[in-house]
């Protein structure tokens, strides 16, 4: 168990309160690491929370700057923002929420080519992303690295997560299979999105990256969880391991990385 000092004792004091979490969770956070793909909608909530609770390094993954119109939902960047990269401009909310963490920024896309490497540095990945293309790869280079991953997508009012833990429940490979055709799913830009339910998602997959790094409560695996936010109606829908999946089943046919088309939102996160 590590000296906290009397600052951080008090900092992290509603999770040591916690019997499930306690000094001995808040000692795994602080030597956790997570990867968040997209300082976006779903990565700028997921960002901030995980800086609060003191995740010890996170990593933050964009090739993008920040634009005016993502203000709507990207509440880890401000007006002064618009232009700068999104990883700095994270990076600078988080570090001023919690200095105790280490924020690590790539600057890039990821491809086949470079995520593997990426990835492997870290216990846990939120897969922030709004493109199938990308969801597909991260969901692939997971399984391979066998590193877990939490998966979200929202589109005007809806949400939906899951979470995979790699050759042990389905992936996301044994839910949808393969990147629908081109156009066939309308763009952020196209149908819209209520910036609220960005923040609903991207919470909830910052609980299960805490829930991993702390082995507390039953992480979402097996289940995908489907909100709609005009109604408020949640509901949980039970999927399984396809043995038959093309990556993690019995006779996998996807054995490598391969770079695809992307079919929204070229490649921005949400």
């Amino acid at each position: 168990m590590r000296n906290y000092t009397q600052e951080q004792l008090e900092r992290y004091s509603r999770h040591i309160l916690l019997k499930d979490v306690g000094v001995e969770g808040q000692d795994k956070l602080l030597d956790g690491k997570v990867l968040i793909i997209g300082a976006g909608g779903l990565g700028s909530p997921a960002a901030l929370y995980l800086a609060a609770a003191g995740v010890g390094t996170i990593g933050i993954v964009d090739g993008d700057r920040v634009d005016l119109s993502n203000l709507q939902r990207q509440i880890a960047h401000y007006t002064k923002d618009v232009g700068e990269w999104k990883t700095e401009s994270a990076s600078e909310k988080m570090v001023a929420i919690n200095p105790d963490i280490k924020v690590i920024q790539y600057n890039q896309y990821l491809d086949a080519s470079n995520i593997r490497g990426i990835i492997r540095e870290y216990d846990f990945i939120i897969d922030g992303t709004d493109n199938f293309a990308t969801k597909f790869l991260i969901n692939d280079a997971c399984v391979f690295e066998n590193i877990l991953f939490s998966h979200g997508g929202i589109l005007r009012f809806d949400g939906q997560t899951m979470t995979i833990d790699p050759n042990k429940t389905a992936c996301y490979r044994c839910v949808f299979n393969a990147p629908p055709p081109a156009d066939l799913v309308p763009t952020c830009s196209q149908a819209g999105v209520l910036g609220a339910v960005a923040g609903m998602l991207g919470t909830v997959q910052a609980a299960e990256a805490l829930k991993f790094l702390t082995r507390a409560g039953t992480l979402l695996t097996n289940r995908l969880l489907i909100f709609d936010a005009l109604t408020m109606d949640f509901r949980t829908v039970k999927i399984e391991k396809n043995d038959n999946c093309p990556v993690c089943g019995s006779h996998p046919t996807v054995t490598e990385l391969i770079d695809s088309p992307a079919a929204v939102c070229d490649l921005k996160s949400s």
